[in-house]
């Protein structure tokens, strides 16, 4: 595969074969992130898991101590008084009747949907299109809750979600490279910890079995996992 100039000298700023320590990878993944727009800081976790067993999937939500630097529409379906709640809080989009259909034709203009235990007989009926993209409401993740208004805050705050995919890896944005290495390194942090708290009892042997941070345009740096109970 050929590789711009730009990702070429990035390259050699990085050493494959070593693990290096949070801030100094996310000090490096700010360097080699050279693209003309803001890059998304990216990070991998490998997991000794194994996704085909259910005692041992992996799945939760976190808010980011600096938010993920990006603007997120909130599409909420709820009624009644938590209808006042859901506009108060900042909701970008508040289901109705014709909501359903337009999402149905194609209509994908939110970031995280949220919905009150209430309304999930109708969001079900989305599961085929939100399911896929990763924006079906989940109690695990927080987005299936009575307490609307909190759900809005924390998502607009920059609660992200982490899941595991059927090759065992996580993979989640912790922010923009123009965040710099301090905030870069506390999002990391926070995910890495949600992460390890959410170990499955199940799980044996090593857990976290390598963690791999890189920009959207940048190569990946390897993090050491030692810290981690590695």
């Amino acid at each position: 595969m050929k590789h711009g100039k730009k990702y070429n000298e990035s390259v050699k700023l990085v050493d494959s074969a070593k693990l290096y320590e949070v801030a100094e990878a996310c000090d490096l993944v700010c360097k080699t992130a050279k693209a003309k727009f803001d890059e998304t800081v990216e990070l991998h976790i490998r997991l000794g898991v194994d996704s085909r067993h259910a005692d041992q999937q992996v799945r939760g939500a976190v808010v980011l101590p600096n938010g993920t630097g990006k603007t997120v529409r909130t599409l909420v379906f709820t009624k009644g008084e938590k209808i006042k709640e859901a506009e108060e809080a900042g909701a970008d989009f508040i289901a109705d009747d014709d909501t359903v259909k337009k999402i149905q034709d194609g209509w994908m203009d939110f970031d995280v949907v949220i919905a009150s235990p209430d309304m999930m007989g109708v969001v079900g009926r989305l599961g085929k299109v939100l399911g896929p993209r990763g924006l079906m409401p989940n109690p695990k993740a927080g987005t299936v809750t009575p307490e609307i208004g909190k759900a809005i805050a924390d998502a607009k705050a920059g609660k992200i979600e982490y899941r595991l995919d059927k090759t065992n890896i996580i993979h989640c944005p912790i922010g923009k490279a123009s965040f710099g290495m301090d905030k870069l390194s506390e999002n990391l942090e926070a995910l890495m910890s949600a992460i390890v708290k959410a170990k499955p009892a199940a799980a044996k042997g090593q857990y976290i079995k390598s963690c791999v941070v890189t920009s959207t345009m940048g190569p990946g740096v390897k993090i050491n996992p030692a810290k981690y109970g590695a």
